[in-house]
């Protein structure tokens, strides 16, 4: 985690798998059914769908000290697949700023997949308050994304 000023944080994981690269690209991209798989995304609906670029309407839900936390963004992502990247950015939403992406790469073993996301929260969002929860969320989430792949790929 990078700490930038006022507030921005800036997160990266890399996991490295034994799964091919088509199959992590085939969850990655299915959309309406992340909820399924993603811890504490309680929504995830396709709005629009052009060419390489799609919207995605989210919501995502969690307890924080206590309390229900709920944050809602509209994204906007481009599929560059023969990159193997998947670029997001928020239009609006919840925060001040969170955009990203999520990379394959094919490796002689398998694939890697690197998430990166740099966030800002709201006006009133204590930062500190969430910065463990957005480490937390980014290696789970990545998990997710492996362990839903594995599923799909041991069907076939």
């Amino acid at each position: 985690m990078e700490r930038l000023p006022q507030g921005v944080r800036r997160l990266a994981v890399q996991l490295r798998t034994g799964i091919p690269l088509d199959v992590l690209w085939d969850v990655l991209t299915d959309y309406e059914r992340l909820e399924t798989f993603i811890p504490n995304l309680a929504k995830s609906e396709l709005v629009r769908r052009d060419g390489p670029t799609v919207q995605l309407q989210q919501v995502g839900s969690q307890q924080l000290l206590g309390l229900r936390f709920s944050a809602q963004v509209t994204l906007e992502l481009t599929e560059y697949r023969p990159e193997g990247l998947l670029q997001f950015r928020m239009l609006r939403g919840d925060f001040r700023r969170f955009e990203g992406s999520w990379r394959v790469r094919s490796l002689p073993e398998g694939s890697s997949l690197l998430y990166e996301l740099t966030v800002q929260g709201c006006l009133g969002m204590p930062i500190a308050l969430i910065e463990e929860r957005l480490r937390d969320d980014l290696s789970s989430n990545l998990s997710a994304v492996e362990a839903e792949a594995r599923l799909r790929w041991s069907k076939h």
